[in-house]
C-alpha cells in the first residue's frame, strides 16, 4: 500500500520570507516523489511563530488527519509544524 501524503510549511515574519514557504515545500515534494508518495495536499502558515498550534494551516492539517484524509505529515523540519516538543510529541 502506498502512503497518503499531507506537506507542512511554516514561517515566522521576523526570521523569514514568503519564498521560504515554496522553498519548503519544494523539499518535501522531492522527499515524496524519492519515496513514491502521492502528496494528498498542503498546508501552510506564513508569518506566524511556531510557538502556537493556533494557526489556521496546522488546524486544517489536525482536522484532515483525524478524518484519515492521509497517512504521513510531511515537513521540512519538525519545528516547522511547533516550537514545542510536548506538541510534536503529540501530533
Amino acid at each position: 500500500m502506498t502512503s497518503r501524503v499531507a506537506l507542512h510549511a511554516r514561517y515566522a515574519a521576523d526570521m523569514q520570507r514568503d519564498a521560504s514557504i515554496e522553498d519548503q515545500l519544494r523539499v518535501c515534494r522531492a522527499f515524496a516523489a524519492n519515496h513514491s508518495w502521492p502528496i494528498i495536499d498542503s498546508y501552510s502558515d506564513r508569518a506566524i511563530s511556531g510557538a502556537s498550534m493556533l494557526r489556521q494551516g496546522v488546524q486544517d492539517l489536525l482536522a484532515d488527519a483525524s478524518a484519515r484524509h492521509f497517512d504521513i505529515v510531511l515537513a521540512e523540519a519538525l519545528d516547522r509544524l511547533s516550537r514545542d516538543q510536548a506538541e510534536i510529541a503529540t501530533l
